[in-house]
């Protein structure tokens, strides 16, 4: 009996698991708790304001070649953790995003579609096929948008590159850039030599992008149309513009400022005894942003190799060359890069209102220190900046990015501007500023040459990767701006990793050592083999057979020690895993059952106390 109510509990305990894994699965899948440190398999708020703006079904297709990576397990472990990511986005988007994963096998259909969706293919795969690892977005005016191919160097931004992929379905149309500047960044006649002058590489690229109308300083509104305002060099704007841009940024807009203490780029700046040419730009204070523009930045570290008067190569400690040390590696607009050249930076300083928040995007070297602008400007050697140079050990700020509390400059309405829609203040404040303006002309990043009557252009900084990916966070919603990276899915063993550098330093002297070895003895058996008899037959005394037959005894010797070396090194790394496995596995679930019996015994039942004879009596 007591058998059968063993043999029925145990069935009951099988049927509701099976109901409770059915439960699960259908009604409590969309319900999820993430427990990693940086929440990498969640959507951040930014994400799911994103998908909450959609008005319309999209469709997003992520090919992966499945059936070609059998065996290559980093990769397909990445594209599992991006499925299980376009998931949420899935179950976020209240039935607006529709999934299709496709695996594009060589010479099919679904290969076709990845090529033709713009798809880029690496041939890593078994007997070189190509390897389709992308995404690509259709909404239902047939705009299609693509992630070529999912690099897990930028596996940080993954998030944010599906969300811009899944903003632009929903926002296909071009935006709008409005350019505040009087600078001849279109073309125009050089004011000195009277030669024309083509557009800057930086306005071309933008044109292919974006509409761009050009604001002058006389201008008294921005257009209608505007999705971002970007400021180079700004100087006495009107006091209408200066509203306009005012209130289009406590509306929410975007804002990207490119200012500079001394515009070097000018062609007036070469003339004799010119003074500084600082941008203007009044609106910064009110918000809460503290510029320098009366001193420029000398970075004895970073500072660019020039040929000076006298036919020397000097470092000039004004132009600076920033490294990707000097760049934030944790924001999308630098994280990827390298390098970037500028000339005469100006300085940032913290904010000291509250609510304002500042992210340093560039900085100097420790090895830096200012100059008078004024002073700066009038120096035609490089050598005299070296010569009055003292440093500290502080790196300034040279590009930031703000986001948060902002006041209006303007306590009321202008009169030309719309009294409506005054807004005096703003919790959405998007701005970027650059203490630089020269980095956006041509010498400081590109560099021309002809070839059969055409221009090419070769970068070699990236200086304009900058502005573009710049332009393309701000233009974008608020929503995907506010989404920074996120951390890592691979979480190493750091102290497992710790204990194989230990272990490989206890092998690797003793490889080498016998790695030496063997190369002696090689040469001592090319020796001994290049002694030839009469006529060209390789004949060998006793003794000379008897040394070649020692040395070969000895190489297979010391091949044995370096293979043992090997495995006892292969060994030790092995352990280390086992034993990580082993307080996985049993230690770990042994002292989970071990509380759970413990707690069992302090909410078990007792039986009451049988009383004595004592009581009874």
């Amino acid at each position: 009996m007591r058998k059968v109510t063993v043999l029925f509990s145990l069935f009951l305990l099988f049927v509701s698991f099976v109901f409770l894994v059915f439960i699960n699965n259908q009604l409590a899948s969309r319900y999820r708790v993430d427990l990693t440190e940086n929440a990498v398999y969640s959507l951040s708020p930014g994400s799911k304001k994103v998908l909450m703006g959609l008005e319309e079904p999209i469709t997003l297709y992520f090919f992966f070649s499945n059936s070609s990576t059998t065996g290559m397990t980093k990769l397909r472990n990445y594209a599992s953790r991006i499925e299980s990511l376009l998931n949420e986005y899935v179950q976020a988007s209240n039935g607006q995003v529709n999934l299709k994963v496709i695996d594009p096998v060589p010479f099919s259909e679904a290969e076709d579609l990845a090529n033709q969706f713009g798809l880029t293919g690496a041939a890593i795969g078994h007997l070189g096929e190509d390897i389709y690892f992308g995404l690509a977005g259709t909404n239902l005016v047939d705009d299609t948008f693509s992630i070529p191919f999912f690099d897990q160097k930028n596996e940080q931004f993954l998030e944010y590159d599906i969300s811009k992929l899944v903003y632009q379905l929903s926002e296909p149309d071009t935006m709008t850039l409005a350019l505040i500047t009087d600078l001849p960044v279109a073309g125009g006649q050089d004011p000195i030599t009277g030669q024309y002058t083509g557009p800057m590489v930086f306005y071309q690229q933008l044109a292919q992008l974006y509409n761009i109308h050009i604001v002058s300083r006389e201008d008294k509104i921005l257009p209608e149309d505007t999705d971002l305002v970007m400021l180079l060099h700004p100087q006495e704007l009107s006091d209408s513009l200066l509203y306009s841009i005012d209130q289009f940024a406590m509306h929410g807009g975007s804002v990207l400022a490119f200012l500079d203490p001394h515009y070097e780029a000018d062609p007036y700046a070469l003339l004799p005894d010119r003074r500084a040419n600082a941008s203007t730009f009044p609106l910064l204070k009110a918000w809460g942003v503290q510029v320098g523009v009366s001193d420029v930045v000398l970075d004895a570290q970073l500072g660019l190799d020039v040929r000076s008067q006298d036919g020397t190569v000097t470092k000039h400690f004004g132009l600076i060359g920033l490294t990707a040390n000097q760049l934030d590696r944790n924001d999308v607009t630098t994280a990827n890069l390298d390098s970037i050249n500028g000339s005469g930076f100006g300085v940032l300083y913290p904010v000291s209102k509250s609510g304002l928040v500042m992210e340093p995007l560039m900085q100097s070297s420790m090895n830096a220190g200012l100059t008078n602008a004024n002073d700066y400007a009038m120096t035609q050697e490089p050598v005299s900046l070296q010569r009055g140079f003292g440093g500290n050990t502080t790196a300034y700020i040279l590009a930031a990015r703000y986001s948060g509390s902002a006041r209006s400059y303007f306590e009321r309405p202008a009169s030309e501007g719309p009294a409506a829609r005054y807004v005096e203040k703003t919790d959405d404040l998007n701005l970027i500023v650059v203490m630089d303006a020269d980095l956006l002309s041509d010498k400081y990043w590109i560099q021309k040459s002809s070839f059969y009557g055409d221009t090419l252009l070769t970068p070699f900084a990236n200086n304009g990767d900058f502005l573009v990916n710049s332009v393309e966070n701000l233009i974008g919603s608020n929503a995907l701006i506010s989404i920074r990276a996120r951390g890592s899915f691979a979480r190493p063993f750091r102290r497992v990793n710790e204990l194989e550098v230990k272990a490989e330093e206890k092998f690797r002297e003793q490889e080498r050592r016998l790695q030496l070895e063997l190369v002696a003895v090689e040469e001592t058996l090319q020796e001994l083999q290049a002694q030839q008899g009469h006529g060209g037959a390789i004949v060998f005394s006793e003794q000379q057979q008897l040394a070649i037959e020692a040395q070969v005894q000895k190489r297979v010797a010391i091949r044995q020690k370096l293979r043992k070396v090997r495995y006892e090194l292969e060994r030790e790394i092995d352990r280390l895993g086992e034993e990580l496995k082993i307080a996985n596995i049993v230690i770990a679930p042994a002292v989970l059952l071990s509380l759970l019996y413990l707690f069992s015994i302090l909410l078990k039942r007792r039986p009451g106390k049988q009383y004595t004879g004592e009581d009874s009596a």
